[in-house]
Parts: structure tokens; sequence; C-alpha cells
């Protein structure tokens, strides 16, 4: 695991962005401080299991029936689950991490069914991970 941010103070799930975008919602089950967070009923988050829809960061960790500030919009230390390109799109990934969001492949000809996931993207990698367990800034876009 490598600190790729240049700021070896700041652990996963922290922001040192002042226009950062922190909403609060009740936890439904416990959240680990750096987990992409899914809403699992209304207003409410789960931590993300991967592959779904999360909505944002946790930036503290929550115990269910607890608040827990999520950051929707802003940058963000993450843990990455393997390679991720600088400037690529990432998305959510078990065991609270990131992963780089791969680009569906679609069927010009219109013979096949697809679906595009227009909200599985978080955001923005800032720098490269190599490892599973790098450490590396994102920019929030939801």
């Amino acid at each position: 695991m490598t600190d790729l941010t240049n700021k070896p103070w700041m652990a996963a799930g922290e922001t040192d962005d002042p226009n950062a975008v922190i909403e609060s919602f009740e936890a439904t089950a416990s959240i680990t401080k750096g987990s992409p967070v899914y809403l699992s009923a209304d207003d409410k988050v789960s931590a993300s299991p991967g592959g779904d829809d999360a909505i944002g960061i946790a930036v503290k960790t929550a115990t269910t029936g607890q608040m827990c500030p999520v950051l929707r919009r802003g940058r963000v230390k993450v843990t990455a689950d393997g390679i991720i390109t600088r400037g690529k799109a990432v998305c959510s990934a078990a065991g609270a991490k990131v992963t780089q969001l791969v680009d569906q492949p679609i069927n010009e000809g219109g013979s096949a069914t697809y679906t595009i996931f227009y909200n599985r993207k978080l955001g923005t990698a800032l720098e490269s991970a190599a490892t599973d367990g790098d450490l590396i800034f994102i920019n929030m876009e939801k």
C-alpha cells in the first residue's frame, strides 16, 4: 500500500477541499470511514458491496442508527482496489474501496441489449494507483 496523495497525514475518507459538499444520512449498518456508501433505504445508507449506485464516501465511521456524514462532491482520499489510471472514472468496489469504471461496449447494430450504468460513476481519479490498497484522491462528482 502506497499513499500517492503526498498527504500521508490524511486518512481514507478525509478531504482538504473547502468547497466539499457533505450530507448526513442514517446508517442502516456499520460503516467505516472512507467506504463508498449507497442508499439502502429512503434517506439511509449502507457500506457499498461494490457494483452498485454508490452516492458518496463516508467521512466518519458510523454504527447502525447513527447519522453518517457522506461526501457527495469534492476531493476525497480513498483506497484503490487495484490498478486505476489517473483521469479515469471510478466506482465503488467491495471492501471499502474504489475501482476503475470500465466502459461498456455498445452494439451499434441494434441487435443486442445492454444497460448503461450512468449512476455508477463516483468521480475521477486524480492519481494513478498501481496496486490494491494504494491511497489516492478522487474528485467526487455526485
